[in-house]
């Protein structure tokens, strides 16, 4: 008999098998209602392939994403949950079959299913969900303390991955060879395999105890919570929700524990930093990534690129093209300069090829694609050319133009700058309509973020071209207009200059650093400053001078400190020392003399006005950029502040924290930096009508 094409009754057993693969949620709540009602012998989930994501973010960001009420966010994760509960209490034997990860998509119907089988070996992984803000919701913390223990259970839902080994040491499944778990699925089902949960037996105890007199309590519960808040995440409601719904939940019956579990996800949903962080890095980033900012241009592919400067940045790009396919030219001054940018790119492969990251015929095959030479005519050919030379704008300007004879009229330039106008660079073209500026971030093979600038000139098809190849690249485009700063370095250059500003005021560099990492920035502004180097900021600072621009790009409060510590030879990692020293035997920590050059003040700030000017002066930043037209769609101002400089990921953006936050909430607080700190914080009148009317960057948005 058949109930469905994806629910088929096997005659010999009486089984019914679901294949996990061929529904979403929804429909599989239906697949599940019509085998339970055929009353078979056994219910086969067949995981292999593929399962439902039963936190669909795409889901709940329609749901939820422009605001719902908490009971109706427990209603639908109550409904979600009952689907499971209702297939671990049908009174048939369940069994389920995976292959891939131990979590994933699915992972939460895979753990209802009575018994487990691994089909082959299972890929090391930890659920997901804490990456975009939530908790699993339909009942998987509850299953995980029960299967595994709540000890196991906090270690693997905090994010820390374990093998296929060792959850099957734990309990969670029995492991097969390849090819045979769907007949020891069914041997199981056919000899009466149990049809209830242990958990649902009168006096069931978890193993190894629950709640504050645990024997693990410490381990399970203080000390992820202690390293939640100090990563950011008391601002992020998610993990220290899951330890609770943990804690709470492991103590009660499966049903009551459940509810709290429902209740706690709609905390969590309702609190707008989930929906926030789902629209930033699944809805738009794959909208980026899938040219949404793309005009409709014809489509263009580069086969050969040129990189003009083989220092770090443009080996780094020339790497990156390489491993997509694409031949290199990699140019430079002089051939022993171009050479030794090719001998770092093939340290770096051999580092990879090392730990595994990469195989020794693909790390051959892109380090033959890539061409040192001192000859321009070699850029013959050449589709787009980089220039990826230092940050001053005479240099720039003149290798621009040196190789303009070698290249076809239809050729695009780019400049990697950070911070030089794209008009200015362009001016030494005769057509600058095909100028653009193409951003890269250092690392260039681990940053996934390109920020394309585009200048005054800069035509449609310019874009269109520039957008395609970082396509081709497998990168995160964001699209900005021209400016001083543009939009990244921008923002950048507010977080580390408000630091300076705090030392040179006396604020303690360790309260710094410290209030950085626990408003979830992943390096302090000090320590990253050191690793972009001090005398690289001096060269920026002394270049916007030379440009005359605006005072407020001079960076007046960063100036004196970074001139102080280049003239004392500190420039940061490269030179052995910065803010922070680099021993050879050691963690980096931060260089006793700063007391000397910046001495604390007697009285120190709390940490939450450390932290609040941190993160406030980035925000605030950002909306005068978009006020200003220097990002067009708030998305890019999102994925640009994540991505490129590091904005704490868990507000999902600078931009949608001020949404999370409210404007009214976040206009007051700016004041109040502002009475305190000077008018930078000062929000303009257009924010603060933005406020007064509770409109939203992201109004309204949905995928």
């Amino acid at each position: 008999m058949t109930q469905s094409t994806a629910a088929a009754t096997t005659p010999a057993t009486g089984t019914v098998t679901i294949r996990l693969a061929d529904h979403d949620f929804d429909s599989l709540a239906t697949a599940l209602r019509d085998a339970i009602a055929q009353l078979p012998e056994g219910i086969l989930l067949d995981g292999r392939g593929g399962a439902p994501v039963v936190n669909d973010p795409h889901e709940i960001l329609r749901l939820f994403g422009t605001g719902a009420g908490r009971e109706a966010v427990r209603d639908w994760a109550t409904r979600r949950g009952a689907v499971l509960r209702a297939l671990e209490t049908c009174g048939v034997p369940v069994a389920c079959i995976w292959s891939g990860p131990a979590f994933g998509p699915g992972w939460e119907i895979m753990l209802a299913a009575h018994t487990r089988f691994l089909d082959g070996e299972a890929k090391s992984s930890a659920p997901r969900d804490l990456t975009l803000g939530l908790l699993p919701g339909a009942g998987a913390v509850q299953r995980l303390a029960r299967i595994l223990g709540v000890e196991t259970a906090s270690s693997l839902l905090m994010g820390k991955p374990m093998d296929g080994a060792a959850l099957e040491t734990a309990g969670l499944w029995t492991r097969c060879e390849t090819g045979t778990a769907e007949t020891a699925a069914k041997d199981w089902l056919a000899a009466a395999g149990e049809s209830a949960q242990p958990w649902d037996a009168r006096r069931y105890r978890i193993a190894g105890g629950t709640g504050a007199t645990a024997p693990h309590a410490a381990k399970s519960f203080a000390l992820p919570a202690i390293a939640a808040r100090g990563r950011g995440h008391d601002c992020d409601p998610a993990p220290l929700a899951t330890l609770r719904a943990l804690y709470e939940g492991s103590q009660l019956p499966m049903d009551a524990a459940l509810a709290r579990e429902a209740q706690i996800t709609a905390e969590v949903l309702t609190a707008g930093v989930a929906t926030s962080r789902i629209r930033t890095f699944v809805v738009n980033k794959a909208r980026a990534e899938e040219g949404a900012a793309r005009p409709d241009a014809p489509r263009r592919e580069v086969r050969k690129l040129g990189v003009l400067g083989a220092g770090m940045m443009g080996a780094g790009i020339a790497r990156a093209a390489a491993e997509q396919g694409i031949d290199v030219i990699l140019l430079d001054r002089d051939r022993d300069s171009a050479d030794r940018g090719r001998s770092g790119v093939a340290k770096a492969l051999e580092k990879a090829v090392a730990k595994g990251r990469e195989t020794d015929e693909k790390a051959n095959a892109t380090l033959s694609r890539i061409h040192p030479t001192a000859d321009q005519s070699d850029l013959a050919g050449a589709e787009l050319v980089i220039e990826a030379v230092f940050e001053q704008t005479d240099l720039k300007r003149e290798v621009t133009q040196s190789v303009l004879p070698h290249l076809a009229d239809d050729a695009i330039i780019a400049s990697n700058t950070s911070t030089i106008s794209i008009d200015t660079l362009a001016g030494v073209l005769p057509d600058p309509a095909r100028f653009i500026g193409l951003h890269f971030f250092s690392p260039v093979d681990r940053m996934p973020l390109v920020e394309i600038i585009k200048g005054r000139d800069t035509s449609d098809e310019t874009l269109a071209a520039a957008l395609d190849f970082t396509m081709q690249l497998g990168k995160t485009p964001i699209v900005v207009n021209t400016s001083p700063g543009f939009f990244t370095s921008r923002i950048f250059c507010t977080y580390i200059d408000e630091a300076m500003a705090m030392l040179a005021e006396g604020v303690a560099p360790a309260l710094i650093e410290n209030a950085a990492r626990m408003i979830g920035a992943p390096v302090g502004p000090l320590a990253v400053t050191d690793e972009v180097s001090l005398d690289l900021q001096k060269k920026v600072i002394d270049q916007a001078e030379a440009d005359g621009l605006d005072p407020r790009f001079l960076r007046a409060r960063a100036k004196p400190v970074v001139e102080r510590m280049v003239a004392l030879g500190r420039l940061g990692r490269k030179s052995g020392g910065g803010f922070h020293d680099f021993p050879e035997d050691g963690p980096k920590r931060l260089w006793p003399g700063l007391a000397e050059e910046f001495p604390p003040a007697a009285t120190q700030p709390d940490v939450e006005e450390v932290k609040a000017r941190l993160l406030t002066i980035q925000a605030l930043e950002s909306a005068r950029c978009i006020e200003e037209g220097v990002v067009e769609r708030p998305a890019d101002a999102d994925l640009g502040s994540v991505l490129g400089v590091g904005f704490p990921p868990w507000t999902g953006g600078v931009l949608s924290h001020i949404d999370t936050v409210g404007a009214t909430v976040f206009v007051a607080a700016c004041d109040a930096l502002a009475d305190a700190h000077g008018d930078r914080f000062r929000p303009s009148a257009w924010l603060r009508d933005r406020a007064a009317t509770g409109t939203r960057f992201h109004e309204g948005e949905t995928p």
